[in-house]
């Protein structure tokens, strides 16, 4: 689903003065958006950035509800059922606020998963147990690394201020997400736990 952004990968270093540095970017504005003053977008004045945005993210957070509690249901490790319980519950409350920002910007959400997420529901409806814990964990942290490039993108490149500040609300959370994930991954095949460079610039650390 996120194939239409240009991929920004580990090259993403964003520190919290960064994250702010751009709210209101009149750098991609249309030519139809409404000013309050020179270079000072309306509000709910929105981009390509900002809307294509809105639908990626809605899309992401529909499926991790939905994905969540089929791992509340089907996990057998208790960490993979704590962790399904977090994503339901933290995305639930991020989809209904990116609704309100899309609702005040007139901007259409979908209401069911995409394609792409389809696939890995059907995928993770026919596994069990182990095979199961393993196969929806990796997909989690696919899909938080691809949702902090998304943030990170929607920071950098946003109009609408509102949308810009909850992207920052949002990536240092997606990015404890991906370090759980990441940790319980490992504790389930003794994988290496690698720390995204955006969460070690945040923390003041040196990739």
């Amino acid at each position: 689903m996120y194939r239409h952004i240009v991929t920004i990968g580990g090259s993403i270093l964003l520190s919290a003065g960064t994250a702010y540095a751009q709210i209101g970017n009149p750098a991609g504005m249309g030519a139809d958006t409404r000013m309050t003053g020179p270079g000072s977008p309306a509000p709910h004045q929105t981009n390509n950035q900002d809307r294509l945005f809105a639908q990626l993210l809605a899309a992401g957070g529909l499926a991790e509800v939905e994905l969540g509690r089929m791992a509340g249901g089907k996990a057998k490790a208790e960490a993979v059922k704590q962790f399904a319980d977090m994503m339901v519950r933290d995305h639930t409350d991020a989809n209904a606020r990116i609704k309100e920002l899309a609702d005040a910007a007139k901007i259409p959400l979908p209401a069911e998963l995409d394609g792409d997420h389809r696939v890995v529901r059907d995928r993770l409806e026919k596994l069990s147990d182990e095979a199961f814990d393993a196969a929806y964990i990796k997909a989690q942290i696919v899909d938080h690394q691809k949702t902090a490039q998304l943030l990170a993108w929607e920071i950098s490149f946003g109009e609408d201020g509102d949308m810009q500040r909850q992207a920052a609300a949002m990536l240092p959370v997606v990015l404890d997400h991906l370090r759980r994930a990441q940790e319980i991954n490992a504790m389930l095949t003794g994988a290496a736990v690698r720390i995204p460079p955006q969460a070690m610039v945040m923390n003041g650390q040196k990739p």
